[in-house]
């Protein structure tokens, strides 16, 4: 049995251009992209923080150190400069594989500065 986990996640990260005219994906500082483990080309979920939108799509490399976060295409409907998203990564394993996986968690401020890596999420308590 294979399980879907979560591989990768930029938490927090603002939209800095929304581009319809570009060809399709997002393009992520690369900086980030090599923090997170996010490969280009490679399937990215973005939650957008700010309308509840969730889509897919593709990364794509920006300038490293740019901060830019530039959702293209179709997708540019869904996110606006300025709007905070989460953008995540997932990995098939194996079951015996899960027991040793660790997530890279990067977080970020408002600039698109890691502020904070982590490979586990706190316990959310009531």
């Amino acid at each position: 049995m294979n399980l879907t986990l979560l591989k990768a996640k930029l938490h927090k990260a603002h939209v800095t251009h929304s581009e319809l005219e570009y060809e399709g994906s997002c393009a992520i500082d690369s900086a980030l992209l090599d923090a997170a483990g996010i490969h280009e080309y490679e399937q990215i979920h973005i939650y957008n923080l700010n309308n509840g939108e969730r889509f897919t799509t593709y990364a794509i490399r920006a300038e490293a150190n740019s901060g830019t976060i530039s959702v293209n295409g179709a997708a540019a409907h869904k996110a606006n400069p300025g709007d905070r998203v989460i953008i995540c990564a997932y990995v098939e394993l194996a079951q015996h594989e899960v027991a040793n996986f660790k997530p890279r968690l990067v977080y970020l401020d408002e600039k698109n500065r890691i502020t904070e890596t982590s490979d586990q999420i706190p316990v959310q308590v009531a």
